[in-house]
């Protein structure tokens, strides 16, 4: 299977060394947002935003945008990227909604670390950048769930009535879990896309221990994403 090409609406943005380089995944979670049709002046999170190009995409489509990120060289990344696309976003440093508590929002957009691995994942220097650079964007423990747990207990009340999350994650962590939690909460919740691609570097290179911890069978070759949307009441 081709990964589709980026196309010309998605933006182009700069992505130092360290800062999540934006990929399938990003992609697919951005023609979600874009199938949104944001009204100007809809006020969107982007929770995680690694070099911004989540939270440009909706500021292009008129929406108030605030973006939060742990690290500050993502943040400075984003920042940079902002300016250089034309479009005013808030940027709040934090772990997760940290930085926005108490605030509330018509679309929660993420793409979090989802991809299990054998090592908990990389601690935080003081300046809120990994320990452990490579992974720091997508390793999220044994499950998968370190993140994704976090996301579904936190994220609701970050929702005004009528508010949607559109999250993407790996089939290798449980999207049955996340749509339990997040219905459990109060929000409608369901699986709105999928797609699947060719496993790349890191899942080949840890093959063995997901084929021994029984998440892919010995003839899988393609992982399945998927877009979580869910609603609240």
């Amino acid at each position: 299977m081709t990964v589709p090409a980026a196309p010309p609406w998605l933006p182009s943005l700069a992505t130092p060394p360290g800062v999540y380089t934006p990929q399938a995944d990003t992609l697919f979670l951005a023609t979600a947002l874009r199938r949104e049709a944001l009204a100007p002046g809809t006020d969107v999170l982007d929770l995680g935003t690694g070099n911004g190009t989540l939270a440009v995409c909706a500021a292009q489509q008129g929406a108030r945008v605030t973006a939060t990120d742990i690290a500050r060289r993502a943040l400075a990344t984003a920042r940079l990227n902002a300016l250089r696309a034309g479009q005013h976003i808030d940027f709040c440093r934090g772990d997760l909604l940290s930085p926005i508590s108490g605030r509330r929002f018509d679309l929660v957009v993420c793409n979090p670390p989802y991809v299990p691995a054998p090592e908990p994942p990389p601690g935080r220097t003081e300046d809120g950048d990994s320990h452990a650079e490579p992974g720091r964007a997508w390793n999220a423990g044994r499950d998968g769930r370190a993140i994704l747990d976090r996301i579904c207990e936190e994220v609701p009340q970050a929702l005004r009535p009528g508010g949607i999350l559109l999250m993407v994650q790996s089939a290798l962590s449980g999207p049955e879990e996340t749509l339990l939690q997040l219905t459990g909460s109060g929000l409608q919740a369901a699986v709105s896309d999928r797609m699947y691609l060719p496993f790349g570097p890191v899942l080949r290179s840890r093959l063995p221990w997901l084929r021994d911890r029984r998440l892919v069978t010995p003839r899988e070759s393609f992982e399945e994403l998927v877009i979580i949307r869910a609603r609240q009441a």
